[in-house]
């Protein structure tokens, strides 16, 4: 477990203030959105015509174990009109398609477009509609989800983003999210970013969602599988070029809070489409072409597909 919480962190002030987009004000778009906002920027979340209208007069109402409980007045449109200085993408990627036609590529401008999608196939994507240069691949480590629109609840004690590219471009980013409070690292290797997430990302989401339970009731009751399943996205992640370390992902796990959940299941539990191709697909495919063995995953996502 992890150590007992400090009191809610409020966000250090920054001097200047800039100009957010926030492509899906869910649980990871909400949550930054209204640190972001709290912290003093202007903040303009992107979403369907429904939520603008909740955001506009309510707001983003957020309750968190680690930045405690405000409402944060954002913009809200249903398309990007104007260029920013930061554009996050926090949509799923079973919404991706669809909702990049809210970020038209002309109206972008130079600022960084930063997608924090769970896999490691998304960049490619992206970088077609948007050149090389604009999309920068993130990584995010939160539990954080949408109760309601406009309401997100914030379960983990902590929120960590790591972005891939040029330290020196991406160091107005990274000081911009970490004076709101999210910690935030830049680091060169794309491949480390995004493979370090998926490794990590992979066993947790399959297995909760696959047998419904927490990670604390998953570390107990199913741990020779979680450890299984770990062993296996390491050796597909070492294969990728990325070393993966399975203690460590244990200890990790083991520190979570026990009723901690993945995404994926809560988006099972309401009956919401899984990620199931951008996790668990873009490791079958990773191990397929490197020659990796990895028969609990394969195992376990056919009986997420077939559900």
């Amino acid at each position: 477990m992890h150590s007992p919480l400090p009191s809610p962190t409020a966000p250090t002030p920054t001097p200047l203030r800039r100009t957010v987009a926030v492509l899906g004000p869910g649980g990871v778009g909400g949550l930054l959105a209204a640190v972001l906002a709290r912290a003093g920027h202007r903040v303009v979340c992107l979403a369907g015509e429904s939520t603008v209208h909740t955001l506009r007069r309510d707001g983003i109402r957020l309750h968190s174990r680690q930045f405690g409980d405000f409402r944060a007045a954002v913009e809200a449109d249903t398309a990007l009109r104007e260029p920013v200085d930061l554009c996050l993408v926090a949509v799923k990627h079973t919404a991706l398609d669809s909702a990049l036609e809210r970020i038209p590529p002309a109206v972008l401008g130079e600022g960084p477009l930063v997608p924090l999608l769970n896999g490691v196939e998304h960049a490619d994507v992206l970088r077609e509609r948007y050149g090389p240069h604009a999309v920068v691949p993130g990584v995010i480590r939160v539990e954080s989800t949408r109760t309601a629109p406009g309401v997100i609840e914030h379960g983990s004690p902590f929120t960590e983003i790591d972005l891939a590219g040029d330290p020196e471009r991406l160091a107005p980013a990274a000081a911009l999210l970490t004076a709101a409070g999210v910690t935030t690292r830049v680091i060169e290797d794309e491949r480390t970013v995004l493979w370090s997430k998926l490794a990590f990302l992979a066993p947790f989401a399959l297995l909760t969602t696959g047998h419904r339970l927490t990670i604390g009731e998953l570390r107990t009751a199913r741990r020779a599988e979680l450890e299984a399943l770990v062993a296996e996205a390491a050796a597909v992640s070492r294969a990728c070029g990325v070393p993966a370390d399975p203690a460590r992902t244990m200890a990790r796990y083991d520190a979570f809070p026990a009723d901690g959940k993945s995404s994926m299941l809560r988006d099972a539990e309401a009956g919401r489409p899984l990620e199931l191709d951008a996790i668990g697909g873009a490791l079958l495919r990773a191990a397929d072409r490197h020659g990796v063995p990895v028969p609990v995953a394969r195992r376990l996502i056919a009986e997420l597909a077939t559900d």
